[in-house]
């Protein structure tokens, strides 16, 4: 037989080494929930901005230019109710700056954007996404052009706005392929069209639409088919002072609840008659 082994007890230097470990471990997690309690207490409001130029999702209010208005606009009014949190939709600048401003994390919420993987560097994307959208080619009425594939799209000079994504696939086979030159606005931009400036516009069709009825240009088309069906998502900057696990879960649960009621098509339907009826 094996002689037994004497039963090894811990002494008192290993005592108190185990103690101080279990210790620091207690101290190290109650830290961590006091900075994420911190954290939810510091979020009193949360600001939201997204592309102003685009009805019927987003314009600036014509009585307080600071305020966006629009369907998302009455998405986030419904999102606060959900959240018991204050939800301001503010205008903020261009759409480029928008981004910026939520890659610095000097707004908390963009309320409208496609999903590509360079913006994941600096902002959460919620699922479900509120909105399918869907991207097209205008051309004058008086165009020659044959569209039936991305390709035939690249003997021309094409034109759109400044940092707008069409997703990953179309946004990567344009800057290989395509003469795409970007301008500020997309008043400018269907302007610039109608001009004979550029060959074609790639723009969403039903922002395109309410743009050209407000300036009183008819003698544009949208082709076929769309370049790009696209998702909208809320997104939530990672540097926002509201972004902990807890809102994000609070947000991702009322998004589902969003789609899962289908109440987009109604605040859509009824932004695009108030776009209608407001006067330039």
């Amino acid at each position: 037989m094996l002689p037994s082994l004497p039963l090894w007890r811990p002494g008192k230097t290993w005592r108190r080494l185990l103690c101080c470990a279990l210790a620091g471990a207690g101290l190290l997690g109650a830290s961590a929930a006091r900075a994420q309690e911190g954290g939810a207490a510091a979020c009193k409001q949360l600001i939201a901005s997204g592309n102003p130029q685009y009805p019927p999702y987003l314009w600036r209010d014509t009585e307080d230019e600071s305020r966006l208005v629009g369907a998302n606009a009455e998405m986030l009014t419904w999102l606060s109710k959900e959240l018991g949190l204050p939800i301001e939709a503010r205008y903020i600048g261009p759409w480029g700056r928008v981004q910026e401003e939520a890659r610095a994390g000097r707004i908390d919420l963009i309320a409208g954007a496609f999903f590509t993987l360079p913006r994941t560097e600096y902002m959460d994307y919620f699922h479900p996404p509120f909105r399918e959208t869907r991207s097209v080619v205008w051309v004058r009425e008086g165009s020659r052009l044959n569209y039936r594939r991305w390709a035939d799209l690249a003997p021309l000079q094409g034109i759109t706005v400044i940092n707008n994504s069409f997703g990953e696939e179309f946004d990567r086979y344009a800057r290989e392929h395509l003469k795409l030159a970007q301008v500020a606005s997309l008043e400018q931009a269907l302007q610039m069209l109608q001009r004979s400036r550029a060959d074609y516009l790639v723009y969403e069709d039903s922002p395109a639409a309410a743009y050209q009825a407000r300036l009183n240009i008819g003698d544009l088309k949208a082709l076929t088919p769309p370049v790009a069906n696209e998702n909208l998502h809320l997104t939530l900057s990672h540097r926002s002072a509201c972004n902990t696990p807890e809102l994000r879960g609070r947000i991702a649960r009322a998004m589902y609840k969003l789609a899962r009621q289908g109440l987009m098509q109604a605040w859509v339907d009824k932004h695009i008659q108030l776009w209608k009826r407001q006067s330039p």
